[in-house]
């Protein structure tokens, strides 16, 4: 498993059940690729995102990975969590209107695919700094020294460290 390509697209929509919606998801891609969907309100960055898959991908490759699959341990390693339900209480997908972010792994163009279900948006990709203090439990003491991207991907990386 590795990662050469990598797009991250963002993309409003209604979620009426979570199962549908990745089964939809899954029907696109090949077996090869991956299509993994975060709640883009918890997203810093794609320097965030593309640091957490990345430590996901050397996790697996290292044999210390804390998920048995590869999609649950971008979700922990994303929201900087050793606990499957925190990680996705923070990234995951809910039912309802939501904000999201679609990470393309080793994929093709699925734009239009993902259009169709979803309507494209990279504006929800744009932080509020506000609202991921409060998700990520960001003391102002701790900006003093580091920005809020610097301080989410310290957390990931502290994840492996921390073993």
């Amino acid at each position: 498993m590795y990662m050469s390509n990598v797009q991250i697209l963002g993309f409003k929509g209604t979620i009426d059940s979570l199962e549908e919606t990745l089964n939809l998801i899954n029907s696109i891609r090949k077996d090869d690729e991956i299509i993994q969907l975060f709640n883009a309100d918890a997203i810093v960055s794609k320097n965030h995102i593309i640091h957490g898959v990345n430590q996901a991908f050397l996790a697996f490759g290292r044999g210390e990975n804390l998920a048995n699959d590869i999609s649950v341990e971008f979700v922990l390693r994303c929201s900087a969590q050793r606990q499957i339900s925190k990680a996705f209480k923070i990234l995951g997908l809910k039912e309802g209107e939501m904000n999201l972010c679609a990470v393309l792994i080793n994929c093709g163009d699925y734009t239009d695919e993902l259009s169709s279900i979803f309507t494209p948006d990279d504006s929800v990709l744009i932080p509020d700094e506000e609202n991921l203090k409060k998700i990520y439990k960001i003391r102002d003491v701790e900006l003093m020294n580091m920005s809020i991207e610097e301080i989410i991907i310290d957390r990931i990386t502290k994840l492996t460290v921390n073993y």
